[in-house]
């Protein structure tokens, strides 16, 4: 990020804050999708560097509220951004009680949030300011972004958060997957469909190559979270750089979860619901449900 945006940061936790997610690495795989689709058209895959930036950065807000609405901890190997600032020594000599330091903790990341979102559709303004893209494709990318990828990020939120509290047997693996398509494949499929309108300076989203590209996209993003939540359950926590089990406690109903029900018998259907979204689940109790989904084949 620019220098100048740093400066107007006062004080400097809401620097620290916006920035801490970059710093602690991540996959980028958003950027690298977009730019991928740029070439894949012909296109110059440099004249789209802010675009690719903006997507990630778009990205990264919808990590920061998400990780306050699942409680997690970390991120990335590194503190979550509301954790971060709930035990940072200043916070605790600036507000004294714990109760009020986890809600700076909150309202720091929540904010940090806000201004990441500004910032990457402010990015993809430099397409047409910096890069002389026709400024109707850059207006066109801004507002379907900021309106149609957006309610539907928060569309897949809403039901990831309800999902956790409906009952598995009353959910289908249809319901799942859609949901998960909008948490996670609504935004590979606009970074599939904007690097082919940048590559062919089109305004046109539903040209036939950018349909096409956004298609296979949107199926990679599903795909990359269906792996994501495998992973959550039988990660390893220091490659991860996130709590393994964490979606057991929070309930998550992942296709995996959907799986391991129907192919459970009572008994085992009694430890699934006892466990999931029991946030005082021990230790053992979250490995006899990584052995089950093991046993009943919904890993695999």
């Amino acid at each position: 990020m620019r220098p100048e945006y740093l400066g107007r940061f006062h004080p400097e936790d809401m620097a620290e804050a916006v920035t801490c997610y970059f710093e602690s690495g991540g996959k980028r795989l958003r950027p690298a999708v977009l730019l991928f689709c740029v070439g894949a058209v012909g296109g110059e895959e440099r004249n789209a560097i802010c675009a690719a930036a903006a997507t990630e950065i778009f990205h990264t807000w919808t990590l920061v509220h998400d990780d306050i609405i699942d409680r997690d901890p970390t991120r990335r190997g590194a503190p979550t951004v509301h954790e971060r600032f709930f035990r940072k020594p200043s916070t605790r000599a600036l507000f004294g009680s714990e109760d009020e330091s986890r809600h700076y903790g909150l309202s720091v990341a929540v904010l940090a949030g806000d201004v990441q979102h500004g910032w990457g559709i402010s990015l993809m303004t430099e397409l047409t300011r910096l890069y002389g893209l026709d400024p109707a494709v850059t207006l066109m990318l801004i507002n379907t972004l900021d309106t149609r990828v957006l309610c539907t990020l928060v569309d897949g939120e809403m039901l990831d958060v309800q999902f956790s509290r409906t009952p598995i047997e009353h959910l289908s693996a249809e319901q799942i997957e859609s949901m998960l398509w909008k948490k996670t494949g609504a935004l590979y499929e606009f970074c599939g469909e904007a690097g082919a309108c940048i590559g062919l300076n089109c305004p046109d989203i539903g040209h036939p190559l950018a349909a096409a590209l956004g298609k296979f996209c949107s199926l990679c993003g599903t795909a990359f979270q269906i792996q994501d939540d495998i992973l959550g359950i039988i990660g390893d926590e220091k490659l991860l750089g996130k709590s393994v089990g964490s979606d057991i406690r929070e309930g998550k109903r992942t296709l995996i979860v959907r799986h391991a029900w129907e192919r459970a018998n009572r008994q085992q259907r009694t430890l699934l619901t006892e466990t999931l979204g029991n946030a005082q689940a021990s230790p053992e109790r979250i490995g006899d449900v990584q052995q089950l989904f093991m046993e009943l084949g919904s890993l695999v």
